[in-house]
C-alpha cells in the first residue's frame, strides 16, 4: 500500500479511485491530482513507480485546499464553536441529532443510532 498524507491508500484500485480514501480528495481532485502529478488516470496504485507517488505527494501539497488532519481539525473547530455559542445548529449537533431541518419523527436513523423502544414495547 502506498501511503500518502498518512493514509494507507488501496493498491489494487485505479489511482483516482483510491485518492478519494483521503478526507477531502473527490473524484474531481483527485483527478485533477493526477493530471498536476502527470499520472495515467487508469493505471492502478500497485503500478505506480516511487517517482509517481513522490509527485503525487507534491501535488497535494500544493493543492489549495485543506486535506485530512487540517480539515478534520478545522471541521471539529466549526462545530465546537457553534456549540460553545449555544446556536441551535450547536444544540443539535450536542444531543446527536440532524442540524439542518430533516424530519426526526421517522428516519434520521444515522444520526440517532439504532431504535429504542420506550414504554411497553412491541406486543403486549
Amino acid at each position: 500500500m502506498a501511503r500518502i498524507v498518512g493514509i494507507d491508500i488501496p493498491r489494487n484500485k485505479k489511482v483516482p479511485y483510491s485518492l478519494c480514501y483521503i478526507h477531502g480528495v473527490g473524484l474531481t481532485t483527485a483527478k485533477k491530482l493526477c493530471e498536476d502529478a502527470k499520472i495515467d488516470t487508469e493505471s492502478r496504485v500497485q503500478d505506480l513507480t516511487e517517482d509517481q507517488v513522490v509527485g503525487l505527494r507534491n501535488a497535494i501539497s500544493n493543492l489549495s485546499s485543506k486535506v485530512e488532519g487540517e480539515l478534520r481539525s478545522e471541521v471539529a473547530m466549526n462545530i465546537k464553536r457553534l456549540k460553545d455559542a449555544g446556536a441551535y445548529r450547536g444544540i443539535r449537533h450536542r444531543r446527536g441529532l440532524p442540524s439542518n431541518g430533516q424530519r426526526t419523527k421517522t428516519n434520521a436513523r444515522t444520526r440517532k443510532g439504532k431504535k429504542r423502544t420506550i414504554g411497553l414495547g412491541k406486543g403486549g
